[in-house]
């Protein structure tokens, strides 16, 4: 079976792929930031990458390579920029980048953009960068057209619900958590070590952020919420929502075929 991811294929097969009426290609965002002892930096660019994969495969679309750096970490979403291993863009470069990136990708011939992010800081500045590529293209006559989303708004209640049977404590803490580490489990289980995972009680976190940023205020760990509980089965649950939800939402704004009997 051809490769969905555009690294994979050669010159030809992507002219042909773009060639197509409802040529679109999906560019997976993440970052390189700590996320714990018990999994590696890269953890939200494998997660957004996989799932854009799945959901590729679905739609007939092609996967770009993955933005693997992001917005900076912050500490009540990401355990903070101070953390070693973080390493980070401003707002501007990822602004710029994505504009960069998607007016290529259109003047190309994608006519559908779909921008799938993996790192919570990231959005605003995507969005930023989007909607300047998208604008300047139509102004040049262009039928251009680009989505953004992030995965884990796909996580339906339903699916919370079973994955937190104790009760769900919030999106801000999902970091290198449950949901997180589930997926990881599911997806890279080699690239996971819970026997270096730290159990603790979920952060603190205040209403606010100071300058410069307080190491005290966020757990050792750098994970905001503990990762036990964590299993591949609950990462199946969690990838089947997602990847069902955007495959559907993607199929709903541009018309594209969906495989009925993946998204039951």
């Amino acid at each position: 079976m051809q490769s969905v991811f555009l690294e994979d294929i050669d010159a030809e097969t992507y002219a042909a792929h773009v060639a197509q009426p409802h040529a679109t290609v999906i560019i997976p965002t993440g970052a390189t930031e700590q996320h714990g002892p018990h999994m590696p930096l890269g953890v939200d660019a494998m997660l957004s990458r996989a799932i854009a994969g799945v959901v590729a495969t679905r739609l007939g679309a092609l996967v770009a390579p993955t933005f693997s750096y992001g917005y900076k970490s912050q500490p009540r979403s990401g355990g903070g920029n101070h953390r070693v291993g973080t390493t980070s863009l401003s707002g501007s470069t990822l602004t710029g980048q994505v504009e960069d990136v998607a007016r290529s990708f259109i003047g190309q011939g994608f006519t559908r953009v779909v921008i799938l992010n993996g790192h919570f800081e990231n959005y605003q500045f995507i969005y930023e960068g989007l909607e300047i590529a998208v604008g300047r293209a139509r102004e040049t006559g262009l039928d251009a057209r680009a989505m953004l989303l992030s995965y884990w708004d796909f996580v339906d209640e339903e699916t919370l619900g079973k994955v937190f049977p104790d009760g769900f404590l919030g999106w801000d803490i999902e970091h290198g958590g449950v949901l997180e580490t589930s997926l990881m489990l599911l997806l890279h289980p080699e690239k996971v070590d819970m026997s270096r995972a730290v159990n603790h009680p979920p952060a603190q976190l205040k209403p606010y952020d100071i300058f410069p940023e307080d190491p005290a205020r966020t757990p050792a760990s750098g994970c905001l919420s503990s990762p036990f509980g964590a299993s591949a089965e609950r990462g199946k649950l969690l990838l089947d929502a997602v990847t069902n939800g955007v495959a559907l939402a993607v199929e709903a704004e541009y018309s594209l075929p969906v495989d009925a009997l993946a998204v039951k």
